[in-house]
């Protein structure tokens, strides 16, 4: 193999946060939170933001960990944007005003949100909470905040520009007033949609539910398989998802204690982040191994296979680009 396969490997604790990625990062309740991007620079509105593998995957993965009571504001995406918890209870509400609906999402939970929709999420547990997050396409485009967040941010001193670029007005000057970015009008406002608690619960999946979800792959009796998003293949077999939004890639949990995949090659990409457990990832010859939190992203067309190698049952994420 002509890449250095450890150089595709993110462990959690290496990484690099941004602790203001976002207009809103001066404000009571998103000041105390921190933005990783790890596949891809995201939707981050930090120049400085450190991009862990830079590579155009056809998706992007970023994780979030926030203080209790800390989160994100209310704003909208042009492409998917999917919630992977990985440790603590994260609050999740929308609407303009964030009054429209909430649900509660909890360590294993993933839910899909609609693009065209306001949303925002917090903490809510007692510690620091983690999840990753999966936004669809190379470039998953900008934010969209409501006229109230980045009103209210312009107050703490930040002011987010037309390029996408932040000031601090506490440390620079605005270059030019006009190609500050608008809060939207009313008319705009207008053209968002609009979703209650049940209709949004359809797109979500809890792992406390999961043996209505979980399949045997029937392949050593070893394997179970969460299909979330776009069909799945593995050992010649195709599993259908739950959720049924497009989003330019397929995500998937496997579970089991001696959870595995035989060798296979994909032309595409394929990323794997471990929930829990220990997973031997053989590449074209080489080894990696993952642990809780860590992400590997595959080299294309190699040859690849997965093992589950600890004590314990382990899970583990598959992020599959579809488009």
């Amino acid at each position: 193999m002509s890449t250095n396969i450890n150089s595709r490997l993110a462990k959690f604790d290496e990484l690099v946060p941004s602790n203001i990625p976002f207009v809103e990062g001066k404000l009571k309740g998103h000041q105390d939170r921190k933005n990783y991007s790890v596949i891809g620079p995201g939707v981050s509105e930090d120049a400085k933001q450190n991009v862990k593998i830079a590579e155009e995957h056809g998706f992007n993965i970023g994780a979030v960990s926030a203080a209790p009571m800390n989160g994100s504001g209310l704003h909208s995406h042009t492409t998917a944007e999917v919630f992977v918890i990985h440790a603590g209870s994260w609050r999740f509400y929308w609407g303009v005003d964030g009054t429209e609906g909430e649900v509660i999402l909890n360590r294993g939970d993933v839910a899909s949100f609609p693009t065209n929709m306001f949303r925002g999420f917090q903490n809510v547990g007692k510690d620091e909470a983690l999840m990753f997050v999966v936004l669809g396409e190379n470039d998953p485009g900008v934010i969209t905040w409501t006229p109230k967040l980045l009103k209210d941010a312009k107050d703490s001193g930040m002011v987010l520009m037309n390029d996408n670029s932040l000031i601090d007005t506490a440390k620079q000057q605005i270059p030019d007033e006009d190609k500050i970015i608008q809060p939207l009008k009313e008319q705009e406002l207008e053209t968002f949609d609009h979703y209650n608690s049940s209709e949004i619960e359809k797109y979500v999946i809890r792992l406390n539910d999961s043996e209505k979800y979980f399949v045997d792959d029937e392949h050593y009796n070893s394997n179970k398989i969460i299909n979330y998003i776009d069909h799945l293949n593995i050992h010649n077999k195709t599993f259908e998802p739950y959720i049924p939004h497009k989003t330019g890639f397929n995500l998937s949990l496997l579970q089991g204690k001696n959870a595995h995949i035989h060798e296979y090659a994909l032309e595409k990409s394929e990323v794997f982040n471990c929930l829990d457990g220990e997973w031997e990832i053989q590449c074209d010859g080489e080894k990696v191994i993952i642990g809780e939190r860590d992400t590997f992203s595959v080299p294309k067309n190699s040859v690849r296979s997965i093992k589950q190698i600890s004590d314990t049952s382990g899970k583990l994420f598959i992020i599959r680009q579809t488009n």
